[in-house]
């Protein structure tokens, strides 16, 4: 009776919920549930296809708010490639022959969800080295015909000071000039004078006056994506190939695009430049500065690129004494290393080919060119010049491809100034050997080699030292 009675008390006692339920599960399942692990894993994956230069490509599942200096850190790591901060995602609108260097900071599923589907857009996976060079070198993007100063600033701005008004709240640079524009719903295009403001782009409806009852506003930059034409003349009928357009974040058609047209590239880069800072402004100075930080998580944050072990440990020696010694001095060491490059392919030895003849090494050296990274095989002047444009108009970035004119010689095309410029190489033979020359015959070179890499150290008749290759990648 008394345990009856015991269990009667019992059950009259009601019943308590369980605050931790995710607790009281089977010794073999997982003591954590998924509400309890940290955010960043329940985040949504997708699938991205990323193309490189000779069109092959590449599927990433990434999180759904990755941005694109996140994509190219995980290209960078998977790829091995080294990273000089010059890496860039590229979307690229078919149908409209447009393009853009995406910014670091910008999510790229959102670009994606702005696409149409019946179009084929695709996003490439590249070098641009222009992409934070006005940081480095203001005065050679802002010409003094194009910029004028609030009337409190002396007439003498520096380098940092132009910087320092562009990324400033209070004051900002006007950019002025003309640029023609495409009248919306005609096929005819009208130079204007234009003009840039921290309030946005105006043109001026009286020849060059700055009244404002005479400006009339362009278009909202804040919700428009900048865009350059890769196509010139043939779609839009442009007047000149120096095109750029806004292209409203929600459009889906090319009858919302805002079409513009430049005299030359200078003009076309400055303004684009002096865009990018009033819509990003201080944004655009972090990604600079700071190019490891995003907000996905997937790339290695505040891990600097680093060198094997092996590598590390490697010393430049000297060994022409009787005993050797440890070039300390770095300058010395890159003489050597050039110097030892050099006679290496001086000399006179013979080699022997797969039937066991003889080769001369000066006509291996005749093709040998072919393996670098910087030949371009075959390739036209505008499609050269497309090239160095993709990787950025910065002092020094070059490629050496083969000459349509004159098949025997070869040609290095140059990006100087914001322009692109030919030289002709042309080969010598002298007492039966081959030579090429930049300057009818005073320099010459046993092959094209020597001559690429004589020129990244000696700026000679180039008018800069070639610094940054074009090349085409692989994924």
């Amino acid at each position: 009776n008394r345990r009856r009675k015991k269990d009667d008390n019992t059950l009259e006692i009601p019943s308590i919920p369980n605050p931790f339920p995710e607790l009281c599960c089977s010794p073999f399942a997982s003591v954590l549930s998924a509400s309890l692990l940290p955010k960043a894993t329940s985040r949504k994956k997708q699938v991205i296809k990323v193309y490189s230069e000779d069109d092959t490509s590449r599927g990433l599942e990434v999180p759904s708010d990755v941005t694109a200096r996140d994509v190219c850190q995980l290209l960078i790591l998977k790829n091995h490639y080294i990273d000089d901060h010059s890496w860039t995602l590229f979307e690229q609108l078919t149908h409209t022959g447009l393009g853009r260097a995406i910014e670091d900071h910008e999510l790229v599923m959102e670009i994606q969800s702005n696409w149409v589907m019946e179009e084929e857009n695709k996003l490439y996976f590249r070098k641009n080295y222009a992409k934070y060079e006005f940081f480095k070198n203001p005065l050679s993007f802002f010409p003094d015909h194009m910029i004028s100063f609030p009337s409190e600033t002396n007439a003498a701005v520096n380098h940092s000071g132009i910087l320092q008004m562009f990324l400033s709240s209070s004051t900002y640079p006007e950019i002025h000039g003309y640029l023609h524009a495409k009248e919306q719903g005609k096929k005819s295009w009208k130079k204007l004078y234009f003009l840039l403001r921290r309030s946005g782009l105006y043109f001026s409806t009286k020849g060059t006056s700055k009244e404002p009852r005479h400006l009339q506003f362009f278009c909202e930059l804040s919700n428009s994506d900048m865009y350059m034409s890769l196509t010139g003349k043939k779609i839009s009928g442009a007047p000149t190939n120096y095109g750029f357009c806004f292209k409203p974040n929600k459009s889906g058609g090319t009858r919302d695009l805002k079409q513009l047209c430049a005299d030359d590239e200078q003009s076309r880069t400055c303004w684009m430049t002096a865009i990018r800072l009033l819509k990003y402004g201080m944004q655009l100075y972090q990604n600079y500065m700071q190019p490891y930080q995003g907000r996905s998580g997937c790339s290695p944050l505040n891990i600097t690129p680093m060198r094997s072990i092996s590598e590390n440990s490697l010393v430049a020696m000297d060994f022409s004494g009787h005993r050797s010694r440890i070039i300390e001095n770095p300058t010395e060491a890159l003489s050597v290393a050039v110097e030892e490059g050099l006679a290496w392919r001086r000399r006179g030895c013979l080699r022997l080919n797969s039937h066991g003849s003889p080769i001369a090494m000066s006509n291996m050296g005749m093709s040998i060119h072919r393996s670098q990274s910087w030949f371009h095989h075959k390739i036209s002047r505008e499609e050269a010049q497309r090239l160095i444009l993709q990787h950025g108009l910065v002092d020094g970035v070059f490629l050496v491809r083969d000459s349509q004119s004159n098949p025997k010689t070869f040609v290095l095309s140059l990006s100087h100034g914001l322009k692109i410029k030919h030289f002709q190489i042309v080969p010598l033979e002298d007492d039966g050997k081959l030579f090429y020359t930049l300057d009818d015959g005073h320099t010459r070179f046993t092959d094209l080699i020597q001559l690429v890499e004589f020129y990244q150290l000696n700026k000679g008749v180039l008018p800069c030292k070639l610094k940054h290759y074009c090349a085409r990648i692989a994924l």
